[in-house]
């Protein structure tokens, strides 16, 4: 008899994991993927101050991401780059 999981775990969001029992049996079992590391918008590097977790919203808001100008969405090179650029732009003018 073939037992089918529940409907909860028949995606593919779930990663299947083989497992033995004491018993000798083989199960699955379903873990959820790991998250991947939040990136720049610009470059694509992975920033640094962001959290690797699913689980980010349960963090107090300080926690999910860096207290400053684009944090959690531009890595300090790229942030640093921006603001010159639009203080440059502001100064020069059209």
């Amino acid at each position: 008899m073939v037992k089918i999981p529940a409907p909860r775990y028949r995606s593919r969001t779930m990663k299947k994991v083989q497992r033995k029992t004491p018993g000798g049996k083989t199960v699955t079992h379903y873990k959820a993927k790991k998250v991947g590391a939040p990136i720049c918008g610009v470059c694509g590097r992975p920033l640094s101050a962001v959290p690797r977790s699913d689980e980010v919203l349960k963090f107090s808001k300080s926690n999910r991401r860096p207290n400053r100008p684009y944090g959690g969405n531009l890595c300090p090179i790229c942030m640093r780059r921006m603001i010159k650029q639009k203080v440059r732009s502001i100064v020069m003018g059209p």
